[in-house]
């Protein structure tokens, strides 16, 4: 028998009566506390998407309340990056590598950093009317973070995790063309203040949208690692 490794994780290749194929047997229970907390790490960036799309529909006097909302979806997402530390520190067996839980968790509490900063800037700044460019890189995190929710909380089976992968990679791409032209759209209609200040946005948005690719590209490591 192969002796446990630093992680507490121990596989055993074993036949598949169903498929016939290889699959790896786990010899030590894992506690599933680690992906949970993943898990609700992501659905703040969910939650996040929500109430930026409410900020960007109401008047600037209207701002306050839901940025005060977004500071609490912040609060939130760093007790669970913590939480999360806490755990890995006290438990014995976990179903990653505590480096790749680590940055998997570092990488979602940074991507609800920037969302967060996003909101207070359009709060500060009293924006209205955002392109609609603004809507669609939304529409995209939103998309990434739903992808990302079932993904951390089936870390513990990777074999169908690459279409997550690609995906996040794919959404990534056109968050990145799609700020491209916004930037381009702002430079040919706006004067330099304005371009300044609604650049800041299209910043920090397509930033989470990195962030969101930066865990994708975390998950395919650990695929690559594992398999």
């Amino acid at each position: 028998m192969r002796q446990v490794n630093s992680q507490g994780r121990n596989h055993r290749p074993v036949l598949s009566p169903e498929t016939g194929k290889h699959v790896k047997l786990r010899l030590f229970p894992q506690e599933p506390a680690g992906l949970i907390l993943l898990s609700q790490l992501a659905q703040q960036i969910v939650l996040a998407s929500a109430t930026m799309a409410e900020i960007l529909g109401v008047s600037a006097e209207d701002h306050g309340k839901l940025v005060e909302d977004m500071h609490n979806h912040e609060a939130k997402s760093a007790e669970l990056h913590f939480a999360l530390l806490t755990h890995m520190r006290t438990s014995f067996v976990n179903p990653l590598p505590r480096e790749d839980m680590y940055a998997l968790s570092r990488y979602l509490n940074e991507a609800m950093e920037k969302m967060d900063a996003a909101a207070e800037l359009v709060g500060l700044y009293k924006l209205e009317r955002l392109s609609k460019r603004a809507a669609d890189q939304l529409e995209i995190i939103s998309r990434q973070a739903e992808l990302t929710v079932d993904a951390m909380g089936r870390l513990n089976n990777l074999d169908d995790l690459e279409d997550y992968w690609i995906e996040i990679l794919r959404l990534a791409k056109r968050a990145e063309r799609t700020h491209r032209v916004w930037v381009a759209d702002m430079i040919a209609d706006m004067k330099w203040a304005q371009y300044s200040r609604h650049r800041d946005i299209a910043n920090q948005l397509v930033e989470v949208t990195k962030d969101m690719r930066r865990i994708a590209t975390q998950v395919g490591s650990i695929i690559v690692k594992e398999s």
